[in-house]
């Protein structure tokens, strides 16, 4: 986790002191649940609660512990009993590491998924907001980076904002995937400890009790999250791509907020660049990054072995405050980006209408002329545009083989602008709901 890229909240969630403070809260749980079954004395179960649960847990303890024992979850535990005292010998009874460290994670995840909501709900109201204030301003459309047919900002906006919806399912999705709790002692067959603690404890932690464990949760549950947040951090990229690609100088249609005192180079002080939107792709690779590991992650040995937890020490912090920071980021950049109505109408007209190219073609075989020679006719005027810049309704009013089938007044009429936004409301609709 690199603190330039990192908020506060998410950054929490990872801390040692929230990390530690999970494992009390489950082995106080588990040890509640039983004393109730009759396993550990009561007065035991309310010892460590009385004791831990007010502790301020010490991590350079617990460190130097661990460096002796060479085992995190043991060095907890001794550090534990210095504090509860000799009833802490009832606590972790029945349970492995595992127990702990993947409910553990699962908590951790499910209350980093929470802010990723957040996140995206912010993102969402940004867009939605953006997306009707330009619903009807008109720029071209592009399709491999070449003027295309007219559509409008609002569009754009629109469409980002159906792609991040379809990101917040999935990751609600995800969430109740990754967020399941296994108690269930060695190799997951519960001989040492009840089932009831595992759905005590699932209940107390906010988590559904995972059906089947082999000493870990599976590790599919883990790709599959990180898998959702790969995708997330991809759509992240595209519109951030889709910004950069406006501001370029020779289209400036958009462009991120500059702010008061602000520099774009150490070198050209005239310099304004998309420095948010760059980083939003670079970060979008870093989640992306996460993503292989975490599928690596699925095939463990039998019923357990250790080679996911280093890499999930990395990807668990690491790609959940990126994009947590990513996506915060993205909406800053949405809530003041510049829009240039006028840059776009001046790229609009650049082609002399070359736009409405195929609105002739579709006239012309309207008008019983085929296919192919329809193309042909529509194609050699609009060649003459590109290369020579002449206007193509003119070039189209002139060549007869066109004019004697679509009168001039008609062929006037296929320029018109509004023609291309007749169904904008349609679709608004369908992206936001009938308002």
């Amino acid at each position: 986790m690199i603190p330039r890229y990192a908020r506060p909240e998410m950054v929490a969630i990872w801390s040692p002191e929230t990390k530690f403070r999970i494992w009390f809260e489950i082995e106080a749980h588990a040890t509640d649940k039983l004393a109730e079954l009759g396993v550990v004395p009561k007065e035991a179960a309310a010892t460590v609660w009385e004791k831990g649960g007010p502790a301020t847990f010490d991590i350079e303890r617990i460190d130097a512990i661990e460096r002796e024992v060479k085992h995190d979850v043991i060095a907890f535990l001794t550090h534990l009993a210095e504090i509860v005292g000799p009833e802490a010998r009832f606590v972790h009874q029945g349970m492995t590491s595992s127990d702990v460290l993947d409910t553990t994670l699962s908590v951790q995840l499910a209350r980093a998924s929470d802010i990723l909501l957040k996140d995206l709900d912010a993102l969402l109201a940004a867009i939605k907001r953006r997306a009707f204030e330009h619903k009807l301003t008109p720029t071209i459309g592009r399709s491999h980076g070449i003027h295309a047919e007219p559509v409008t900002f609002g569009l754009k906006l629109a469409q980002a904002y159906a792609e991040f919806g379809r990101c917040r399912a999935r990751l609600v999705a995800a969430r109740a995937e990754i967020a399941t709790c296994a108690i269930s002692g060695a190799v997951g067959t519960f001989a040492n400890i009840d089932p009831a603690v595992e759905a005590h404890v699932a209940e107390k932690m906010g988590l559904a009790v995972e059906p089947i464990s082999t000493q870990v949760i599976p590790r599919d549950r883990h790709a599959m999250y990180f898998a959702v947040l790969a995708v997330i951090a991809s759509s992240v990229e595209r519109l951030a791509t889709e910004i950069r690609h406006l501001q370029r100088t020779e289209v400036y249609e958009a462009e991120e907020y500059f702010s008061p005192g602000q520099k774009g180079s150490s070198a050209m002080p005239h310099k304004r660049n998309p420095v948010l939107t760059e980083n939003l792709t670079g970060l979008a690779r870093m989640v992306r990054s996460y993503c292989l590991p975490a599928m690596e992650n699925v095939a463990l040995w039998h019923e357990r072995d250790i080679s996911h937890s280093s890499v999930e020490r990395y990807i668990g912090p690491d790609a959940t405050i990126t994009l947590d920071f990513a996506l915060a980021r993205l909406t800053g950049v949405i809530d003041k980006l510049l829009i240039y109505p006028a840059n776009m109408q001046k790229n609009l007209d650049k082609l002399s209408g070359l736009h409405n190219s195929q609105r002739v073609l579709l006239a012309l075989t309207q008008a019983g002329v085929s296919r192919e020679d329809s193309y042909r006719l529509v194609q050699r005027n609009a060649m003459k545009t590109w290369e020579h810049g002449a206007d193509f309704l003119a070039s189209l009013k002139a060549d007869t083989e066109v004019s004697s089938r679509i009168p001039a007044s008609e062929l006037e009429a296929m320029f018109d602008l509004g023609y291309h936004f007749k169904h904008v409301d349609t679709i608004f609709a369908r992206v936001f709901g009938e308002s």
